[in-house]
Formats: structure tokens, C-alpha cells, sequence
């Protein structure tokens, strides 16, 4: 029977960091996927990393995570730029929320420039003057491509590895059980192996590893709704374009002294109530990736939230992009609905199902920029070191 030092259920941007931290530690790594390829959250989002939208601990494993980001990328292309971010201030309450942010990352050493409305026309001409009141840009942040990254971060690992890392995609794992000092995995496919330990970052897969667990967790599942343009060759966004409505919801923001009385204007009252905000990320291809809505629901019950796309929510997303941007939004090749999970009370759920079996998800929408520094963190905490 194979044996490893450890087996990863879920192969996401969480799992495969955890994978890539064991193995800069010289352990050996199973990492499993139950799908052929990693098909949720992870290859379903903007591509932004953004450790300037992260507050208290997160933000530092943000910085760590873009860090390790561009570290892997002088090795072996994973689609990672350093391009950037903006936040654009429409409103008086936004500009002062940027003042405020702009002075406590001065205090963290995390490098940001103010901008004025002029300074964001010239650098990104497609914004639209009438939206435009200021603009606070991170150098720092990174972009990348959602539904390439994590292939290229596993073939990565997969040479860089090669005797010492394992990726088993199309295997579901429904079976996790500690005999002893080590760990029993069983897949659907009746195969058996043995481990030292086992993580489960299993996502929003609530129900073929530990479902009692799960239901006894307090975890929620999200669902949000995401389109993408035509390619855009004539438009040059370059950065993560964050606006308004980020401002009125990113934790960075929560943190500042203004927020707390910060009201929320009659005409964004539904986009609010839809938990709505407008981003924009350009693709390597010039499309533009554009969303994005929330709702919830227990994870004892995700299918109440459904795979279609509530045309309603899409239109509300689209006209609102249309007071921030010039080029045609309406141009889309794609539409899909994302879906994550996260807890109402906890930035992270982990939980010891046994002394060599824990699960670890729920990190909610901050996967993309902190799970590389957060699962470096976690892993040495993980092992005791």
C-alpha cells in the first residue's frame, strides 16, 4: 500500500498551496480532486491579489501569498503580473474611506498612491469621467488568470517534484479514517493508501468526507454571478480596477474610523441588497472579467442556491459597470456563477476531525490572494515546528 507524508483532499488554491509549502519542506505529497481538473471556486473568480482589500493577520499572509506568487513565476509562468491595483472613489464618503486607507498602509509599509480624477483618466482612459472622484493605486497587487493559474501551479509542482509529489485527479476520496500513527484513504474507486496526515480543503463539498462535521460547523455557501467580454484589444485596463462598492464592503475598509457611520445612498440600496460590487480584470486576451453578487446559503442546504443565472442580478451588475466604464460591457462571450463557502464569524474554518486528520476551508472570497501565505503559516503550525 503507497504511503506519504501527507494526503490533500481538494486541489484548489488552498490544497495546492498547502502541497507546495509540504513539499519545500521535503515531505511527500498525495493531492487529490475528485473532478479531472479543479472546477470551482478557484478557476472562477477575477484573478486579482489584492492584500490592499485584507485587514488585520490577513493582509500580511496577502503580502506573503503575492510574494510567493511572483517567486514561483521567475521559475515557471503561472500567469502572474504585478500590475497593480485601484480603488475609485465615486462619492465624498469613498474619498475620505480612501484617506483613511491610504494612512494605515502607510503605518503597515504596504506602498499605495493617491490619485487624483485626472491622474486616474490619464492612466486608464476607459473609466468614465462622471464616476471618477479619486483613486488610491497599490503597486504591489497582483493579477493572474483564474482558469489557468492553478493547472500551471500544479504541473509546477508536478516538475519541480517529480519523486517526491503525486496529483490524483478524477479521484474522489470517501474515506478518511486515523488507524494508529497514520491515516487510511479510500476512493470511490475502491483504492486504498496510507498517510501520515491528512488535510481536507475540500471547498464547498460539504457532503462525501465528514458531512456530520460539516453540519455541526456553521458554514455557509456562497454563490456569486460572474461575465466576461469579447476580447478587447482597443481597451488597456491594465489593473485590477476596484470601485465604490468595494470600498463600501472590503475589510481593509471596515478598519478605517469613517466606516462605521458610512450610510449607503438610495440608488445603491438594491445593488447593497444583492451584495454587489463592480471590479473589472483584463484577461491576457483583452476581455474584461467583470461582477460580482452574493447570496447565501447553510451548508446543510447549498443546492438552494442554484447553477442558473438570475438575469435580474446580471442586468444590475452590467448597467451599474456601464456608469464606470466607456468600452461596451453588454459585449459578453460568458457568463457563470461561482461558488465558495466561508463562515459568518470565523475568517477560516479548521477543525480536527482526529489527531492526524483536519479540515481546513471556508477562507471565503480571500482565497485567491492569501491561501499561498496563510497554508505557509498554517502548515508550520500544522507540524508543530
Amino acid at each position: 500500500m503507497p504511503s506519504y507524508d501527507i494526503t490533500i483532499v481538494g486541489s484548489g488554491v488552498l490544497g495546492a498551496f498547502h502541497a507546495y509549502h509540504a513539499l519545500q519542506k521535503g515531505l511527500t505529497v498525495c493531492l487529490t480532486e475528485k473532478d479531472n481538473r479543479p472546477v470551482s471556486a478557484t478557476v472562477r473568480n477575477f484573478g486579482q491579489a489584492v492584500p490592499s482589500g485584507l485587514s488585520s493577520a490577513w493582509h500580511a499572509w496577502g503580502r506573503r501569498g503575492v510574494e510567493i506568487y511572483r517567486t514561483i513565476q521567475q521559475e515557471f509562468d503561472i500567469t502572474v503580473r504585478q500590475n497593480g491595483s485601484v480603488y475609485i472613489a465615486s462619492d465624498d464618503a469613498e474619498q475620505q474611506l480612501l484617506h483613511e486607507l491610504q494612512q494605515r498602509m502607510r503605518e503597515k509599509d504596504y506602498p499605495c498612491e493617491l490619485l487624483t480624477a485626472h491622474e486616474c483618466l490619464q492612466r486608464w482612459p476607459s473609466l468614465r469621467a462622471s464616476y471618477v472622484r479619486e483613486g488610491l493605486f497599490f503597486p504591489l497587487d497582483a493579477s493572474l488568470e483564474p482558469d489557468t493559474m492553478i493547472h500551471r501551479l500544479i504541473a509546477y509542482l508536478q516538475h519541480k517534484f517529480p519523486n517526491r509529489f503525486l496529483f490524483r485527479p478524477g479521484t474522489p476520496v470517501i474515506g478518511c479514517e486515523q488507524k494508529g500513527d497514520s491515516v487510511t484513504i479510500t476512493t470511490a474507486q475502491g483504492e486504498h493508501w496510507q498517510a501520515h496526515r491528512a488535510l481536507i480543503c475540500s471547498g464547498n463539498e460539504f457532503r462525501l468526507l465528514f458531512p456530520e462535521v460539516f453540519q455541526a460547523s456553521g458554514l455557509i455557501a456562497v454563490k456569486l454571478q460572474m461575465m466576461q467580454t469579447v476580447p478587447m484589444p482597443h481597451v488597456t485596463l491594465r489593473s485590477n480596477i476596484l470601485t465604490g462598492l468595494t470600498i463600501r464592503r472590503y475589510e481593509s475598509f471596515e478598519e478605517c474610523p469613517s466606516f462605521a457611520s458610512l450610510q449607503t445612498p438610495e440608488h445603491l440600496q438594491e445593488l447593497k441588497a444583492w451584495g454587489i460590487h463592480i471590479l473589472f480584470k483584463q484577461a491576457l486576451d483583452g476581455s474584461v472579467i467583470m461582477g460580482d453578487s452574493h447570496e447565501y446559503a447553510p451548508c446543510t442546504a447549498p443546492e438552494q442556491l442554484t447553477f442558473a443565472i438570475h438575469q435580474n442580478i446580471q442586468d444590475l451588475i452590467l448597467k451599474e459597470a456601464a456608469k464606470i466604464v466607456s468600452f461596451d460591457v453588454f459585449a459578453l462571450q460568458t457568463a457563470w456563477a461561482g461558488f465558495y463557502s466561508q463562515h459568518p464569524e470565523r475568517d477560516i474554518v479548521l477543525l480536527d476531525v482526529d489527531d492526524r486528520i483536519r479540515i481546513c476551508t471556508g477562507i471565503g472570497g480571500k482565497g485567491m490572494t492569501s491561501s499561498a501565505g496563510f497554508a505557509e503559516h498554517h502548515l508550520h503550525q500544522l507540524l508543530q515546528e
